[in-house]
């Protein structure tokens, strides 16, 4: 599927090129590279399938976090998503202009928040991991119900804290209607909630967290605002 233009929503103003920085992560005191992934996909795009059998092979990776989102704009061809929300799809149009792009489309990657690619080449994908831009890592630490975040470099007018809880496991959808009638579509790292819960101003903080539901896996987002780059990230 191509682009879709117009569909409705209203963006954010957009601040392009923001910043220089690329994700890092910290985990349970020990600091290591992270590069954040993210799909954009639907189950009733015909074309999203390949891209997300690449994320399946992409979260194996222990550098990688991976993260499937699904939006809601291709639920009009018969078959509503039975994970996407529109916050999934508000998430996906915030990064659209400041990536170049005129409109959203699936499958679409975004990796660290910098630089996107159609979802279902993986060779692409490939290079832009390897060629991603990481800084010494920001320290982060999620335990439990309590967020760690070190001190640091935040934009001049802070930097946006995503709380994400997602599912590791592979989930196997069968679909009845729509472009992908009578097949089973698997799914990884499918993000079932996303919250903002405020601003990083670059000062180390402490900060309470919601629990995730049984079977799911937290990750936590520092990312420039108005879908800028992602600075830090952690994932339990």
């Amino acid at each position: 599927m191509g682009s879709r233009r117009n569909i409705g929503y209203v963006c954010t103003a957009i601040i392009a090129g923001l910043l220089g920085f690329g994700a890092s992560t910290a985990f349970a005191g020990s600091a290591k590279p992270l590069t954040v992934v993210e799909l954009f996909t639907s189950q009733g795009c015909s074309s999203c399938p390949p891209a997300n059998a690449n994320l399946i092979e992409i979260s194996k990776r222990p550098d990688v976090l991976a993260l499937s989102f699904g939006v809601t704009y291709w639920d009009r061809l018969g078959w509503k998503d039975i994970f996407a929300t529109p916050e999934y799809t508000d998430r996906q149009i915030t990064y659209e202009t400041p990536l170049g792009r005129d409109g959203p489309f699936t499958p679409q990657v975004v990796v660290n928040g910098r630089a996107d690619v159609v979802g279902n080449r993986i060779g692409e994908i490939d290079n832009l991991i390897a060629t991603a831009t990481k800084l010494d890592p920001l320290p982060l630490t999620i335990n439990g119900n309590s967020l760690a975040i070190g001190a640091g470099k935040a934009p001049a007018h802070g930097a946006d804290i995503w709380l994400v809880t997602y599912d590791d496991k592979t989930v196997n959808v069968p679909v009845s209607r729509g472009e992908n009638t009578g097949h089973t579509l698997p799914h990884k790292n499918v993000v079932h909630s996303l919250s903002n819960l405020g601003s990083w101003d670059g000062k180390a903080v402490t900060l309470d967290i919601s629990s995730a539901k049984p079977g799911l896996r937290t990750a936590v987002l520092i990312q420039a605002p108005h879908g800028g780059p992602i600075l830090a990230a952690a994932t339990n």
